[in-house]
């Protein structure tokens, strides 16, 4: 029997090394051997939630809340404290690698590559890359294969970062804020791609602070802040109300300062 959940995450822990004194700790270190000061700090503290199949859930919050940091443990880029993971009923690892397709917040693309070679590079390490279904969409934005990624502008090359990750045959679609940092013509382009393959049948995750320019796509919301998650959210039921999640969104947060939601203004240290 198929797991109904695309994602299950169960009490998830994660935390940090803070070091103290960083603006003369490399000279003490060389010339004293002086260890390092730290404190450790929440990122994540027992956070769980569940994704059901074919479903677009957004994590919404502020910058440095932890988003970023769930998306990474979900790909096993980073590893957690505590806590379980599984995609599509199984432990993150090879065999749920194969099924995500993952788009990080910065560019690990080369500057040097050309658009071609970062088309070929992904289809050879992934077996779900869609060559044609790439090249369909780079035509459509008039992008010449021949280019260097240095030569192009930034909102191109998330464009050509986005196109790669969307034009596997994912099961699973993490995207760590797709439309931050680019134009609003870029944005459009961006909301049109992950639309298409929503459509396909696929589970999408979206991390973001810019609420407004998703919220059309999604079938859930959580809030992240203070390195907890709030209770989910229907997209559905806010709309039907009237209301949009960007401005329950707004009254929330309200009082909150953009840093709030950073786990080492909020939690103690241990």
């Amino acid at each position: 029997m198929q797991p109904e959940n695309a994602i299950e995450v169960r009490d998830l822990t994660k935390k940090f090394k803070v070091y103290m004194d960083k603006g003369s700790q490399l000279k003490e270190r060389v010339l004293f051997r002086k260890r390092n000061r730290y404190e450790e700090r929440w990122v994540l503290n027992g956070i769980s939630f569940n994704v059901r199949k074919g479903e677009a859930v957004g994590l919404i919050g502020h910058n440095g809340c932890g988003k970023s940091t769930t998306l990474k443990l979900l790909t096993k880029i980073m590893y957690p404290d505590g806590g379980s993971i599984t995609v599509d009923g199984k432990p993150i690892g090879a065999e749920t690698k194969k099924i995500v397709s993952f788009l990080p917040e910065r560019t690990y693309l080369r500057p040097t590559q050309t658009v071609a070679s970062v088309l070929e590079y992904f289809s050879l390490f992934y077996e779900d890359f869609d060559v044609s279904a790439a090249e369909k969409m780079l035509n459509v934005l008039g992008v010449n294969k021949k280019a260097e990624l240095k030569t192009l502008s930034k909102g191109t090359k998330e464009k050509v970062q986005l196109i790669a990750v969307m034009a596997r045959r994912a099961r699973l679609y993490l995207l760590d804020e797709p439309i931050g940092g680019v134009d609003p013509a870029a944005r459009e382009f961006i909301i049109e791609t992950i639309l298409s393959r929503f459509k396909s049948g696929a589970t999408i995750v979206v991390s973001t602070h810019l609420i407004r320019d998703v919220e059309e796509i999604l079938d859930e919301y959580v809030f992240v802040r203070g390195c907890r998650l709030g209770e989910p959210g229907s997209a559905k039921e806010v709309h039907e109300s009237g209301r949009t999640i960007d401005e329950i969104f707004r009254e929330e947060f309200r009082y909150s300062r953009p840093d709030a939601g950073r786990c080492e203004n909020v939690f103690e240290d241990f």
